[in-house]
């Protein structure tokens, strides 16, 4: 039988039972009181020891991330600020830390060290609560889509294609650099290379998803992506996870529904499970404001904030719409805008998504029917002829979190667009085939889940998000 977690225990009415429990020591005070963790929740369990009837050269071996093994009986705490602690019977050390060079000690720690040292950072607090959350809002995720009739599609991770247009992809090759097979024009020939073609790692699984939607009805994808852009912010990342939904015979409308829907209930799933991390993340992020002018504040607390996605209905309002809006509004007119507003057709940038969010309708808002200049070539084409069927979901703190559309079920429509951006119709044969046979209306959208979690967590750095970060210059471990 397994012995109880840590969280288990804390949890329990009863006291005076024997456990048998494992972890790693957090403190060890006055050779009498060892704070342990399991990883199973944000708190220690108290562990009180007789030093008197244990051998002294066993104590020392008690250090901070020492991992033990500890039989002994659950009894009411006597100190303040646990319910009950564990009065030990027994105790093992099962893997020695070495107090001289064990980089995570008891003290405050900065994110940049803690990223050096990715592989045991989730001994901190902080981290620790941050993957639970990661794992518990991939569970909510598949819990999701599964109760709603979605199938999960694993897409490609090694494509011939570039879903988003970017270019900035990392290529996929075997071929030797220093022997490269060129052809008659001098360029190296890929027919020479695994695959018989140029190859890379995937931006999107999104259009693998389409082909699979127009056939099972109703799939997601959830894997990682990766995209060669040369940048060292904090919000990219070289490798990162993508949720991306595909819905056949559903429309620009049933795709914000189904977005919202989504969103509502993930935000909910961690609101009802993840009380304790939250409240920690919270403390913390509260701590952090109040070292920034107060400017930069942010006016809701992480709960309140999860609390405004779950009891808000999304305001859906027109690109042209908040174009208007951001014209005329006062940071605007008073130049306060980094990026000023001018024209329509404008790209807007995050500060002028927080700004219809945070402040002109005060909660989420989808945006859509996006100049199609600014969009991808798959999205569906409005009668205008100038705009796109395009959606994006915008959140306090962040801006965008969600981009999504309905599809170009059109052949010729779409063949026209490729051929306005340069995409040869024979990369993409296979796509346009499923505008050629049973061809329907269809919709999806994509959800960088790096994104979701620093928005659940409060943290401000991508790389805070993801066991181990990829960025420019570095894929340690």
């Amino acid at each position: 039988m397994q012995s109880p977690t840590v969280s288990e225990l804390l949890s329990q009415n009863t006291s005076l039972l024997e456990v048998d429990i494992k972890g790693w020591v957090r403190t060890f005070r006055a050779n009498r009181f060892i704070a342990l963790n399991d990883g199973s929740t944000i708190n220690n369990i108290q562990c009180v020891v007789d030093f008197e009837n244990f051998d002294e050269v066993l104590l020392k071996r008690v250090t901070t991330g020492a991992a033990i093994h500890i039989k002994g009986q659950l009894v009411e705490s006597q100190g303040k600020g646990q319910k009950v602690e564990i009065k030990v019977a027994h105790l093992e050390v099962l893997g020695d830390s070495d107090p001289e060079t064990y980089p995570i000690q008891p003290k405050k720690h900065s994110f940049e060290f803690l990223r050096e040292n990715a592989h045991l950072r989730t001994r901190t607090n902080t981290f620790s609560a941050v993957m639970r959350l990661r794992s518990a809002l991939s569970f909510a995720v598949h819990k999701y889509f599964n109760e709603n009739g979605f199938y999960y599609m694993h897409a490609p991770i090694i494509t011939g294609s570039d879903a988003e247009g970017a270019g900035e992809m990392f290529k996929v090759s075997s071929l030797d650099n220093k022997k490269l097979p060129l052809d008659e024009e001098g360029k190296v020939d890929y027919t020479k290379d695994f695959f018989g073609k140029e190859t890379n790692l995937t931006v999107s699984g999104q259009l693998e998803a389409e082909t699979y939607a127009m056939s099972l009805g109703k799939v997601y994808t959830f894997g990682p992506t990766f995209r060669a852009e040369n940048s060292n912010t904090s919000r990219h990342l070289a490798e990162f996870w993508m949720i991306e939904p595909e819905v056949a015979f559903m429309d620009l409308a049933g795709n914000m529904d189904l977005a919202e829907d989504f969103l509502k209930s993930v935000v909910t799933h961690i609101l009802a499970n993840n009380r304790e991390d939250l409240e920690f993340l919270e403390k913390r992020l509260l701590d952090e404001e109040k070292t920034k002018p107060q400017a930069e504040r942010s006016e809701m607390s992480l709960i309140e904030k999860l609390n405004f996605i779950t009891e808000n209905n999304f305001k859906r309002v027109s690109y042209t719409e908040a174009i208007d809006i951001l014209r005329n509004c006062k940071p605007n007119k008073k130049k306060k805008f980094k990026y000023l507003i001018d024209e329509w057709g404008t790209d807007l940038q995050s500060e002028h998504e927080r700004f219809l969010v945070e402040k002109h309708f005060k909660c989420p808002v989808i945006l859509f029917d996006y100049p199609a200049d600014i969009k991808a070539f798959y999205m569906r084409l409005n009668e205008d002829g100038k705009t796109v069927r395009a959606m994006d979901i915008l959140f306090p703190g962040i801006g965008e979190i969600v981009g999504g559309a309905q599809r170009e079920e059109r052949l010729d429509v779409l063949k026209q667009r490729m051929a306005a951006i340069d995409i040869p119709e024979e990369d993409l044969w296979w796509y346009l085939d499923l505008r050629k046979y049973g061809t329907a209306v269809h919709s999806g959208f994509g959800l960088g889940f790096e994104r979701l979690v620093m928005f659940a967590t409060g943290m401000s750095n991508i790389r805070d998000v993801i066991p181990f970060p990829r960025t420019p210059q570095n894929a340690e471990f």
